[in-house]
């Protein structure tokens, strides 16, 4: 049964030192709900409340307890309460707040408005699911809306060929009403790699904006209108047009490839002498007669012989032409506030970019490989920082925006991976031409996170294997020795995880798992997040996909660590804080959650059709949502998890299996910790920020969090 919606939650942006400017205040996040025990009452602490410490939490404000009227109890060791004599008629109160949600079960419903289906130029239809999301006080008035992704049936990892439907990006009220839809155009391709779109207030004035990539043909409807963005005079006097379509067919990319061959002399590598003279030196071939001819035997012969993966007669869906688009939106009307050239632009459909230097030929794989993230870079104003690429050339910039424009503030960017031949070299692990962040490239990851790993009040970018500071200098890029002897990066891998791991030492950790095989030093490794030194680690030789951290065996001090390959067949073992392995079985991968009352650590399981579950390692499964899906294929993310109401803990938010809603669970296990909303920690906040981005990880706080927490340990402010 859907909870009574009732203007739910009244949040702020949720950053502990805030920038100048009037900011909304939270509420109590009062919530009700039905239990077979009785009636489970749920609500917030403010940091700002919180004035010590104890030994089970946080001390601070007590809460009076009203059941009609009366009081029933004072609450002083915690944010909840089971009422065992409550009935559903009964009307409660928490501290003056009255409840925001009421319901018979612990799930509410945000209705959705799913867009209409489509048809690609290719004939294929394509329908809606709703992905992954993000939360943000638009308009000022203290509550959160919820921003949805909608990812179409044919979204691809850009290793894919073929079509997509277009992505929308949707602001919603609590109650299902729509405030706005972003419609990106067909000039955006769906996938996970495409579309990161940071949901925070960057200027400090209480409502939040909305920040991604577009190009010519994005729009904004609302109210029944419809309005393009604005475009750069110097495009538009080049003759490009919000109407445009670049999406190549076949044939297109048949043209692309004629031309670029035609032009080969021209090219800056060639006169430079780097890159054969000729394409057909380059594909080792003899003369050619014309770019056609190289063209059909590019396509034909060379590209199958290096790959029987390589059709590129098929090849078509792919945008590698045309404006390329950074967007801030107002999050309360979907309004282009301003548009600025996306940096760095593509240059080309991948050639530079190694795309097709190695025996897989994937034209406008690694040139399109975006990141976005938030972060407080000066120690008091959010920054977003937007990255482009992360296995051959790195880079990535950071943004301030004041209200009114957007401002640089500093640019890190590998340079190009030097290759002798474009259409068979080995550009991944090779340094780039930039003297400072050379060995940045093939480092980052499909995540990356802020967080301040050297104490001194600004958070640094952790991108992957290396960490930019919080000045665009590179803090450190990592490595380590093969079982040869051999120095290599720790290199790229799918799933990152930053937070105080060990309590025992001083400062946060970096848990990474890692995908080059036999050329990466460490499957798994854990790192000093100041220094970048790996403190344990286990070679596997393997491509190691996926990996967690928490707290899942509570007897043992510090968070536990595991890592899997591939499919889950295969696991590196479960490893205590100190890197002492425990054989046998792994809990999942997936996403983790902070469920339990006890601080320890769940796991978010079920992908593709199968109903996500909430399981303990120890006490098994404590939620099935029945009815529901996860996203994003065998990665099985939730649309979003963070602690967006209530008590400390959070909620799992997922689709219904039609897309109608998104059902947002909340625990009713009783806790006797005391805690502020983590929201309120500026690490977690800007975590759920960028928890949408590319291969969705958990949130993590800028403390140790776990059931054996030392309360003390805990910042105040």
């Amino acid at each position: 049964m859907k909870i009574v919606l009732a203007a739910l939650m009244m949040f702020g942006p949720g950053a502990p030192a805030p920038a100048p400017g009037p900011r909304a205040e939270l509420d109590r996040g009062l919530v009700v709900a039905a239990t077979s025990e009785g009636t489970f009452l749920s609500w917030r602490l403010l940091q700002r409340e919180a004035t010590g410490h104890s030994a089970t939490g946080l001390t601070g404000r007590d809460f009076a307890v009203y059941r009609d009227g009366q009081r029933i109890a004072t609450v002083t060791d915690s944010t909840n309460y089971l009422d065992r004599e409550g009935t559903p008629a009964s009307r409660y109160e928490v501290a003056g707040s009255r409840p925001t949600a009421t319901s018979t079960t612990n799930y509410f419903e945000l209705p959705l408005r799913k867009p209409a289906d489509g048809v690609t130029p290719a004939g294929e239809a394509y329908t809606y699911s709703a992905n992954d999301m993000s939360v943000g006080d638009v308009d000022g008035d203290g509550q959160y809306e919820y921003v949805v992704k909608w990812d179409p049936s044919n979204s691809k990892d850009v290793s894919q060929v073929g079509y997509t439907g277009p992505v929308f990006v949707d602001t919603y009220e609590l109650d299902g009403t729509l405030r706005h839809r972003i419609d990106l155009g067909v000039n955006i391709r769906a996938g996970a790699h495409y579309t990161q779109f940071l949901v925070y207030d960057f200027d400090g004035d209480g409502r939040a904006e909305i920040m991604m990539k577009t190009a010519p043909g994005t729009r904004t409807l609302r109210d029944g209108r419809s309005r393009h963005i604005t475009m750069l005079p110097a495009d538009l006097k080049a003759g490009y047009r919000n109407t445009d379509d670049y999406r190549l067919s076949a044939a297109g990319y048949y043209d692309h490839l004629v031309t670029m061959f035609r032009g080969w002399a021209t090219h800056p590598e060639v006169l430079a002498g780097r890159w054969p003279a000729t394409p057909e030196q380059a594909l080792g071939i003899d003369p050619l007669p014309d770019a056609e001819a190289v063209a059909d035997y590019f396509i034909d012969v060379y590209a199958p012989a290096r790959s029987t993966r390589n059709a590129l007669r098929a090849f078509q869906g792919f945008i590698v032409d045309g404006p390329e688009y950074l967007t801030v939106f107002e999050g309360a009307t979907g309004r282009e506030l301003e548009t600025i050239r996306y940096k760095p632009g593509r240059t080309d459909d991948g050639l530079m970019w190694g795309d097709y230097a190695m025996p897989r030929i994937e034209p406008a794989n690694r040139v399109d490989r975006f990141l976005a993230g938030v972060a407080y870079l000066d120690g008091r104003h959010p920054s977003a920082v937007f990255a482009r690429g992360y296995y051959t050339r790195s880079t990535l910039v950071s943004y301030r925006w004041n209200g009114r424009h957007l401002t640089e503030g500093w640019y890190v960017d590998s340079g190009w991976v030097p290759m002798t031949n474009p259409f068979n070299d080995t550009p991944h692990g090779r340094d780039g031409t930039s003297p400072e962040f050379a060995t940045l490239t093939t480092q980052g990851f499909h995540s990356m996170s802020a967080a301040d790993v050297d104490g001194d009040g600004r958070q640094e970018i952790v991108y992957g294997s290396a960490t930019i500071d919080d000045d665009g200098s590179l803090l450190y890029s990592s490595f380590g020795n093969l079982p040869t002897g051999e120095r290599m990066r720790l290199g790229h891998g799918d799933a990152m995880h930053v937070t105080d791991v060990a309590p025992d030492r001083p400062g946060l950790e970096i848990f990474t798992v890692h995908e080059n095989g036999t050329t990466a030093p460490y499957g798994m490794a854990m790192r000093d997040a100041r220094t970048g030194e790996v403190l344990f680690g286990t070679y596997s030789g393997r491509d190691t996909g996926r990996g967690m951290v928490g707290d899942v065996l509570p007897e043992s001090p510090g968070l536990e660590s595991w890592a899997s390959m591939p499919g889950g067949s295969e696991a590196l073992g479960l490893h205590t804080a100190k890197g002492q392995v425990q054989p046998g079985p792994i809990p999942g991968t997936n996403m983790s959650i902070r469920w339990a009352a006890d601080g320890t650590t769940q796991i978010v399981n079920g992908a593709g059709d199968v109903t996500p579950t909430i399981d303990d390692w120890k006490r098994g499964t404590l939620l099935t949502a029945e009815g529901t899906r996860a996203n994003n294929g065998t990665k099985g993310n939730p649309s979003l998890v963070a602690d967006i109401l209530g008590d400390w803990r959070e909620e799992l938010l997922v689709r219904t299996t039609d897309s109608s809603a998104i059902r947002v669970y909340l625990s009713t296990e009783v806790t006797n910790h005391k805690l502020y909303t983590l929201m309120q920690d500026r690490q977690y906040r800007v975590e759920v920020a960028r928890q949408q981005t590319t291969y969705n990880q958990p949130s993590y706080p800028s403390f140790y969090l776990a059931s054996d927490t030392d309360w003390g340990h805990v910042p105040l402010r």
